[in-house]
């Protein structure tokens, strides 16, 4: 696929601090690659390399073939860029508050009213168009946000921790709205430090700690790094043969029985499920009920950083 963004060696220091020490990462169209790390990691920092807001002491930025820095103007508008902080107007309802970035970006006239129609629906406001932004909730405004940068059509969709400090349901909406770009087409960076919005929304991750990419992959190769083997938890009853069938089976790293609890270590315990339970009723079980927990980017960032994710 084409790389709508490329990013080679990106260096910031401040004084005698390195903020972000040497990220490359690229995106192609329609493809979400998250940027995950805690507070404090260079997410926003990397971000604000890409986008020109921010001078780079070394390294490169091309987005569309064009290259990326403080000085360039028309390059930067292949680039949508949703920041942390809300940026909309109160006082204007949220139709017109579209219609005015649309109008930042050139969009005109007939172009402008469909696009700001299709945005309204994308991020679930259109029944809420024509109120004042002021009366929408902390997660609607977020959701307006993102709909004022993607609204020209960007190459290049950079959302900066776009559900931080909103209350669980309007940060389902807005992860709702986020999983419907890649139909956009767009190439989408999202940051963040919630690893189950990365494991939901996005195709790749880089995990970022210190200003350094330390490990870059989709989820199962990053659970690689840790050993891709997954949990199976069985209750039962009875079954005085059933630790013998399992552990003769191919695969199976390790079974214990608790009690009337069985523990199945295993690779692709989702496809092996069946296997794995005839094995138990046929050493004499019976299944009360059945829980399967893979390894997550919480169990990598923790094996290669020594800490966790929110420290």
């Amino acid at each position: 696929m084409d790389k709508v963004l490329a990013c080679e060696g990106l260096v910031k220091r401040f004084d005698e601090l390195t903020a972000v020490g040497g990220v490359s990462l690229d995106i192609a169209a329609g493809e979400t690659y998250g940027l995950l790390g805690p507070n404090g990691a260079g997410k926003t920092t990397t971000i604000s390399m890409i986008c020109g807001l921010l001078e780079r002491d070394a390294g490169t930025v091309h987005v569309a073939g064009e290259p990326i820095d403080v000085n360039t103007v028309a390059a930067r508008a292949a680039i949508g860029y949703v920041p942390q902080e809300i940026a909309v107007y109160p006082d204007l309802t949220g139709r017109e508050n579209l219609r005015f970035f649309g109008r930042l970006n050139g969009l005109e006239r007939d172009e402008l009213d469909r696009r700001v129609d299709e945005v309204l629906e994308i991020v679930g406001l259109t029944e809420r168009a024509k109120d004042k932004a002021e009366e929408y909730s902390g997660g609607m405004q977020r959701r307006l946000n993102i709909g004022a940068g993607m609204l020209h059509h960007p190459k290049l969709l950079i959302l900066d921790e776009p559900t931080v400090g909103v209350d669980p349901q309007s940060r389902n909406a807005i992860l709702d709205s986020v999983e419907d770009l890649g139909g956009e087409g767009m190439a989408v960076l999202y940051t963040t430090h919630y690893m189950e919005e990365a494991e939901r929304l996005c195709d790749r991750v880089g995990i970022i700690d210190n200003g350094t990419i330390v490990a870059e992959g989709t989820r199962r190769e990053l659970t690689a790094l840790v050993g891709s083997v997954d949990t199976v938890v069985v209750d039962v009853t009875g079954g005085d043969g059933m630790l013998e069938r399992l552990s003769a089976l191919d695969g199976v790293v390790e079974a214990t029985l608790d009690r009337d609890r069985l523990t199945v270590l295993v690779p692709e315990a989702g496809a092996r499920l069946a296997e794995l339970l005839a094995a138990v009723s046929a050493g004499g079980a019976s299944v009360r009920g059945v829980q399967v927990t893979e390894p997550d980017l919480e169990a990598v960032f923790l094996h290669l950083t020594g800490k966790a994710l929110r420290d």
